[in-house]
């Protein structure tokens, strides 16, 4: 179970920061598809940003937690401007990138939880 955890961490830490640096550059694709729905060059670096320290932070058993939930947030924004641009197969794929968030970070809150101890 242990190696299944870092194969979806790796993967999804690949994914938040490639999808980080893309915007932070000012992708082509990028820019017309968030500029159709209001982000500016702006905003949409500030938003690479958000996902490229949210991916670094998944990195870190100490600040999982937080990544995943910043990462998470930002693949929701994107399946919404994805579903709205009618990409469903890539709205779907995002979506389930949210969910294995949520799996790391049930997994992580179950690791970081304290033994049970035995009361008498």
């Amino acid at each position: 179970m242990k190696i299944l955890i870092n194969v979806i961490l790796a993967i999804l830490v690949f994914l938040a920061v490639l999808a980080g640096i893309t915007k932070i550059m000012l992708m082509q694709q990028d820019v017309e598809l968030f500029g159709k729905y209001g982000f500016t060059n702006s905003i949409l670096i500030a938003y690479g940003v958000v996902q490229l320290f949210g991916g670094i932070l998944l990195v870190l058993p100490k600040t999982r937690i937080a990544g995943a939930i910043l990462v998470a947030i930002s693949f929701l924004i994107s399946a919404v401007v994805l579903a709205m641009e009618g990409n469903v197969p890539v709205t779907i794929v995002t979506l389930v990138c949210v969910l294995l968030l949520g799996f790391i970070i049930q997994q992580s809150l179950i690791r970081a939880a304290p033994p049970p101890t035995e009361t008498q």
